[in-house]
């Protein structure tokens, strides 16, 4: 599913009002029946709504709905707010339309003087003050209405967006001026902002209602944002034919693990077999023997001479694949140990958890990496690599992208919509996952899994792709058996086959 702009949502509108054709007013007439038959799937005519429309095609939406919830037989009063004494051709044809309606309880028509209705716990708000279009944060009188919505103890529908939201960035938008809906209700596709944890407190629970536009713009034009579908996975998956051996199936090699840490190198040699490679090597300190030779007893064993962590690197002319960093821990040693590993290995990389915090205590060693590699940070890990913090998702997703393309490597930023940001700008989001995932380990899993794609013979963008999609989902059907709340790392190792017995 493409992201779009404001801009390409409004450009996408135009194109299917002039090419489909359709009349405006009547594409918006359809939205509203989109968003009626959502709201009966939600509430019963016995329920009140309160309208409140802005003087924009988002207000128009909201009074063509207010026509139709009373034609259904609903309780509804309407507010539109014209303070400027300039409503949109749309809004004012629909302003007509509902003075025209009988079925309506009440209509005012706000240009100086707003007299607030009550609220209660029994009515539902339709906010549609403002929409896609917003491009500054809201002032003066609205404000004040949001702040008066979001007081109330009613529930709150947005349409297309909760006011007072802007399509992409919100850096520096004034939260206390947001609507905070229980539903929002968005039309025909997700919106950028709309991905992000920070904005989540003002979306509720989030619909995308079909309302049919055009669908050679849609096709035809090109986003930088792109939300992954199942369709887009399983078209990147590689085959497996009857007459390989394991010496084509690719040798992935996991540098991970130190004392007490023994673990995570378990966790992520796991998964880097459970994701089809045919070999694999697994470098870890010599206190670790004994837990990995029982735990993993498939994968070959690299110890190094010091007892409690990695110190030398080695030889890679015979891997595919090379995954660096869980459970490593940060020993200075350690550290001199990895960027000479990242130095002389050829082949693809995965540079994950400890050897990305070695990487943000040692910046200078920043610009010595390669090109290509594959960066999996979470949140906390990706802002250590930064010169400090980020000032919120939208912040640190642009981080995230420049610091790809500065790079030129494939940045994974980890979380509930995880974002695979490429050398060249683009990013996809991963829709698999739940909050059960969580949990010590999981990332450990998702560096297993994509290295051992890479050594299978995918290219990075495929790996990361597929790996991050296929983590996730393994996640979900984990949960769907045994919880949220019981889910642990080796769960979504255990769930892998069943990952890709459904998308194969």
């Amino acid at each position: 599913m493409k992201i779009f702009t404001g801009a390409q949502i409004k450009a996408l509108d135009k194109f299917t009002i002039e090419n489909e054709p359709v009349a405006s007013i009547d594409l918006m007439e359809r939205a509203a029946k989109a968003i009626v038959r959502a709201l009966q799937d939600e509430w019963d005519n016995r329920t009140p709504f309160v309208v409140f429309a802005g003087p924009g095609n988002n207000g128009g939406d909201a009074l063509a709905v207010a026509c139709l919830m009373a034609e259904a037989g609903y309780e509804v009063s309407v507010y539109l707010f014209n303070v400027n004494d300039r409503l949109s051709a749309e809004c004012a044809i629909n302003k007509q339309r509902v003075m025209d309606c009988k079925r309506i309880k009440d209509f005012k028509e706000v240009l100086v003087d707003f007299d607030p209705p009550k609220l209660t716990a029994e009515t539902v708000v339709i906010d549609g003050l403002f929409g896609s279009g917003l491009t500054k944060a809201l002032t003066g009188g609205f404000a004040s209405l949001v702040k008066y919505i979001n007081q109330s103890p009613a529930k709150v529908v947005s349409i297309d967006l909760p006011s007072g939201m802007m399509t992409e960035d919100n850096t520096h938008n004034v939260k206390a001026h947001i609507v905070r809906a229980h539903l929002t209700l968005t039309l025909q596709q997700k919106k950028l902002a709309m991905l992000f944890e920070d904005n989540q407190q003002f979306i509720g629970r989030l619909r995308v209602l079909d309302i049919r536009l055009s669908p050679a713009y849609i096709a035809q034009t090109v986003t930088q944002f792109q939300v992954l579908e199942e369709a887009d996975v399983r078209s990147r998956l590689l085959t497996r034919g009857d007459f390989v051996n394991k010496g084509l199936m690719g040798h992935a090699l996991i540098v991970a693990g130190s004392y007490g840490m023994a673990g995570a190198a378990v966790l992520a040699g796991r998964a880097c077999m459970r994701s089809g490679v045919g070999k694999l090597t697994v470098c870890t300190p010599r206190q670790n023997y004994n837990v990995m030779q029982i735990s993993l007893p498939e994968a070959i064993l690299s110890i190094g001479k010091e007892e409690y962590f990695f110190t030398e690197p080695i030889d890679t002319e015979h891997y595919d694949a090379v995954g660096l960093g869980p459970g490593m821990g940060q020993h200075e040693d350690t550290a001199i140990a990895l960027i000479s590993q990242i130095r002389r290995t050829q082949c693809p990389m995965v540079i994950d958890a400890d050897a990305l915090n070695i990487l943000a205590s040692h910046k200078a060693w920043l610009q010595q990496l390669p090109e290509q590699l594959v960066l999996t940070p979470h949140v906390g890990e990706f802002d250590r690599l930064g010169n400090g913090g980020s000032e919120g998702d939208y912040d640190r997703l642009a981080k995230a992208i420049d610091l790809a393309q500065h790079l030129q490597a494939y940045v994974l930023l980890k979380g509930h919509y995880s974002a695979l940001c490429l050398p060249d700008g683009r990013v996809y989001f991963n829709p698999t996952g739940n909050a059960g995932m969580a949990t010590a380990g999981s990332g450990d899993v998702l560096t297993g899994i994509i290295t051992g794609l890479l050594a299978r013979g995918y290219n990075r963008e495929n790996a990361c792709i597929v790996g991050m999609y296929l983590h996730g989902l393994a996640g979900d059907l984990a949960a769907k058996q045994l919880g949220k709340e019981s889910l642990m790392a080796g769960d979504i190792i255990a769930y892998l086959p069943k990952a890709f017995e459904f998308l194969g």
